[in-house]
């Protein structure tokens, strides 16, 4: 995204150079110079990420409900070069460990919980996130029994509206929604809206890295962050014009 505006300055300068409107070309060069610097060296980036964060730094102490559900958002999976074989992506084994994480210390306080692994085949690669992950769930000591499957949906929207029957049905009195740091803010205002009251719980968090040189880094990381407030201001925005699915009363689930 951000280079795409970055390719777009350049090629508006050149063509406004040729006709010879000088001034408006220096002007949009020095703007692509501007925008190169201030993301690929990480001052925006980093900027931009520490607000979606900053309400998640760390992990409060858990106060444990009788009947816990852990809701694990996901984020992709990519198909194993050569095998076939569909695993979690990159950003996935934080959110894993640290539903798995959160199950054990529910399990030791002698609470009962179910941990909702929430994810369709958005990709197409044949398996849907949610069976993918739960397998790592399993290896990592997490009863099947334990698990929730929500394998319909394919954006965080849908990860929000398709949980609240399961969690209905488990009659969860505690709800925790575990996701990345960046993702957490929106992903918090998606449940509120279907009337799921959860706590958010910040898998991993990521940076801008500050570099004299630009780096291509600062570039996906800023990418990433516009994103969600894309997603967050469309919601907004769709909310004010009656698009959105009618919202469900709060603390109905």
């Amino acid at each position: 995204m951000t280079l795409n505006v970055l390719l777009i300055l350049i090629a508006l300068a050149v063509v406004l150079s040729r006709l010879k409107w000088r001034r408006c070309s220096r002007v949009l060069l020095g703007s692509a110079l501007i925008l190169l610097l201030a993301v690929g060296c990480g001052p925006v980036p980093s900027w931009l990420l520490a607000q979606l964060q900053s309400g998640h730094a760390t992990t409060a102490s858990i106060d444990w409900g009788q009947r816990n559900a852990i809701v694990l958002l996901g984020v992709g999976t990519v198909r194993v070069a050569g095998s076939g074989e569909v695993e979690p992506s990159l950003f996935a084994y934080g959110r894993i460990g640290k539903a798995a994480q959160l199950y054990r210390a529910c399990r030791q306080a002698g609470r009962e919980c179910r941990i909702e692994v929430s994810g369709g085949d958005a990709r197409g690669l044949g398996r849907p996130e949610a069976i993918v992950y739960a397998g790592d769930l399993q290896r990592l000591g997490v009863d099947a029994a334990d698990l929730l499957l929500e394998s319909r949906s394919m954006n965080t929207w849908q990860n929000a509206q398709f949980s609240g029957p399961l969690l209905q049905a488990y009659g969860a009195d505690r709800v925790l929604l575990v996701s990345s740091g960046f993702h957490l803010r929106r992903g918090m205002l998606y449940f509120a809206h279907f009337g799921i009251h959860a706590v958010p719980v910040p898998a991993d968090h990521v940076d801008g890295v500050r570099s004299w040189l630009p780096l291509s880094h600062n570039f996906a990381m800023a990418d990433l962050a516009l994103h969600e407030y894309a997603g967050i201001v469309r919601y907004h925005v769709y909310d004010a014009m009656g698009w959105n699915v009618q919202a469900t009363k709060p603390g109905a689930l």
